[in-house]
């Protein structure tokens, strides 16, 4: 038996598509324009590219782009006062600090400078606290996508033995508090866990986002089993030869070793091209979600947890 791939290049489309749907009708009944706001600071690689997906993925859905790009040494006093201007400003729904932040600056007070109802990242303290609560929140994007996924391959999750492996406030703590709300009975592992091999083993979900290349392997998954790979890491890739200056190539890989889990799981999720696309995705679902809400209007079917 070999997996079934869940595709999240193509569920993303979908997703997108849905959200252009919505901005198209919010436009048209209602004369609004959902607007995300993205702020770069410095000049990380990673992170430019990022902005320049999100940026673009935001106007082709129809929503209004705001791009605030600042120099590495930004005082932590002018980033906050951008962002007490983009909270007040009603054209902007939703706001995104792109991390990691240059030393200087705080992320947790920076974060946390976001008003609740536009931190389209979930990462805001009181959003947090919500989602613990079973209470109507904004929900990180990595998590959400997961969760998007699990429902459109199994349906209810209801009953369902849900392993998370990782621990971290961005993916894993949210990823758990989401299964819990869907009545699976959840168990987080990390390093430290006892018996982690078998921890997986009992999993009918399992979701790795612990950030090690290819630790979870084939003989810790459950047959039959969901298999959600979060992870992103790049390693060297020797069988791919060198490039011009000598140094070897590489690839990504996720947490899970993809060759020897698909043989084993029900269903998987490759790297690249499954739970990455899906992070950008929710990210412009969650903006037209603060759009509705911020207006008093229904939220999106099928783009909220």
């Amino acid at each position: 038996m070999t997996a079934q791939i869940i595709d999240g290049k193509a569920f993303a489309a979908t997703v997108r598509e849905k959200v252009a749907a919505h901005v198209a009708r919010l436009k048209e009944v209602h004369g609004i324009t959902p607007g995300l706001a993205v702020v770069l600071v410095g000049e990380d690689p990673a992170s430019q590219v990022y902005v320049r997906n999100k940026g673009k993925q935001t106007v082709e859905c129809g929503m209004n782009s705001y791009e605030h790009k600042l120099p590495a040494e930004t005082s932590e006093a002018d980033l906050l006062a951008l962002i007490e201007q983009l909270n007040a400003d009603p054209e902007v729904h939703g706001i995104l600090v792109q991390l990691p932040l240059p030393a200087h600056l705080d992320s947790d007070l920076v974060i946390n400078a976001i008003a609740p109802e536009k931190d389209v990242d979930g990462f805001h303290i009181s959003n947090v606290g919500l989602l613990a609560t079973g209470q109507k929140s904004m929900v990180p994007c990595t998590p959400l996508g997961c969760l998007m996924m699990l429902r459109d391959h199994l349906g209810s999750l209801s009953g369902l033995n849900a392993v998370v492996v990782g621990r971290s406030n961005i993916v894993g703590k949210p990823m758990a508090q989401l299964l819990l709300r869907d009545s699976c009975t959840v168990t987080i592992a990390h390093s430290r866990t006892k018996d982690i091999e078998e921890v997986c083993r009992r999993a009918d979900i399992l979701v790795a986002a612990v950030g090690r290349p290819e630790m979870v392997t084939g003989d810790w998954v459950k047959p039959g089993a969901t298999v959600i790979d979060v992870g992103i890491n790049r390693i060297d890739a020797p069988e791919k030869g060198l490039r011009e200056d000598g140094s070897v190539k590489t690839k990504l890989v996720g947490d899970v070793e993809f060759a020897s889990a698909k043989e084993v799981a029900g269903a998987i999720t490759p790297v690249p091209g499954g739970v990455g696309p899906m992070t950008i995705a929710c990210l412009l679902a969650n903006t037209v979600t603060a759009a509705c809400r911020a207006n008093g209007l229904p939220e999106p079917e099928g783009l909220t947890a």
